[in-house]
């Protein structure tokens, strides 16, 4: 049985590594322009009947346009997710999460509480469109952004010490609660801003953004939503702390991208291996798990495969990876219209795997146009 896997590996190569690869264009990202990415720059999810946007993908647009090299698209996205989230000025206020069509018919912002994995994203394109494409000014709009994440997403927690809150208001309910989405805590961020703002506590949210992660996973499986309180701890058999689903997958693609280097990636690796072995071992990828017991509800769809590509070749899980990449191909996401987060999960899985940009140990971004200037 292993000898006809890696047959079929050999006969069917997966993309090679930025290393070995060339400057192009990135045919994924000029079709989910297309579909996506209305003239104005708003990025519509077309699989709700609001076609939504959210800051979420406001900030994916920026980095996938920044692993483009397409700075028109960039400044397009930029301009609307500042005139219509945060009433044109991302200098005064954290952008609003949701927008869209609201009951009474109009369009405009539905909620306007911020999301920080956006506020996150938006600041770290920023700064390193800023640097990449040598533009002070993105550059000086990522470091307002950050100190204000800083000032208002955070919270000071009796044994935890620092942390990033999902957003502003909502996840504090009560004296001694406190709410958390592990999939909001990407590292390469943090390490990224520890360097870039030396006099922040950059650093220390880093440290307890992977305190959150590895202690809200018990059996090495991350939940949606988790629920921390001080005297007790993570309390991960409440219903909020079940599953492992639209935005807990994001934690495994967001380990499978960090430097190999990074301490966090082996701690997050061997934390969350359970995750692996279970698709290299039944072939099946996970769309929603009962985090304290362990027990499978439902199959996924082809943008988890897509999410956990890199998880798997982090985790050297050569045999699942080639499963969930052959997966992807038979499932085409990209051929789609009314699949926005799907494609997301595609572009960041695929994109990293096909070499078009990673994560230093820094958190420095490097994607591969920039190899026409060495």
């Amino acid at each position: 049985m292993i000898f006809f896997v890696f047959i079929g590996l050999l006969s069917c190569p997966l993309p090679v590594d930025a290393s070995d690869g060339k400057c192009e264009n990135w045919p994924a990202w000029n079709s989910f322009r297309s579909k996506f990415v209305s003239d104005e720059g708003r990025v519509v999810d077309r699989s709700l009947p609001q076609h939504v946007t959210t800051s979420e993908g406001q900030a994916y647009g920026l980095m996938f346009a920044l692993i483009a090299n397409d700075r028109a698209s960039f400044d397009l996205i930029l301009r609307w997710t500042e005139n219509n989230l945060a009433n044109g000025d991302l200098t005064s206020q954290l952008p609003a999460w949701n927008w869209g069509k609201r009951t009474d018919e109009s369009w405009g912002v539905i909620d306007g509480n911020a999301a920080t994995d956006a506020d996150l994203w938006i600041a770290y394109a920023l700064n390193e469109a800023g640097r990449l494409w040598k533009t002070p000014k993105y550059s000086a709009l990522a470091e307002l952004l950050a100190a204000r994440i800083l000032r208002e997403e955070t919270a000071e927690i009796p044994g935890l010490g620092l942390v990033l809150l999902p957003g502003p208001k909502g996840f504090h309910a009560d004296e001694t609660t406190w709410r958390f989405n592990p999939s909001y805590l990407p590292i390469q961020i943090m390490r990224r801003f520890a360097v870039t703002y030396p006099d922040s506590d950059w650093k220390k949210i880093a440290e307890t953004s992977l305190e959150i992660i590895v202690r809200s996973s018990p059996l090495g499986f991350v939940p949606e939503w988790v629920d921390y309180q001080t005297g007790k701890g993570f309390l991960s058999g409440n219903s909020a702390a079940l599953g492992s689903g639209f935005n807990a997958i994001r934690v495994y693609l967001w380990a499978g991208m960090l430097d190999s280097r990074d301490t966090a990636s082996h701690i997050l690796l061997k934390k969350l291996a359970p995750m692996g072995r279970h698709v290299a071992s039944s072939g099946t990828l996970l769309r929603e798990i009962n985090t304290p017991s362990g027990v499978v509800k439902e199959s996924a769809s082809a943008g988890f495969s897509s999410a956990l590509i890199p998880f798997l070749k982090a985790s050297k899980q050569g045999v699942a990876l080639h499963q969930q990449h052959q997966r992807i191909v038979a499932l085409s996401p990209l051929d789609r219209t009314d699949n926005y987060y799907d494609q997301v999960l595609t572009l960041f899985g695929l994109g990293w795997l096909e070499g078009h940009y990673k994560f230093e140990r820094d958190g420095t971004f490097k994607p591969r146009w920039i190899c026409t200037e060495s």
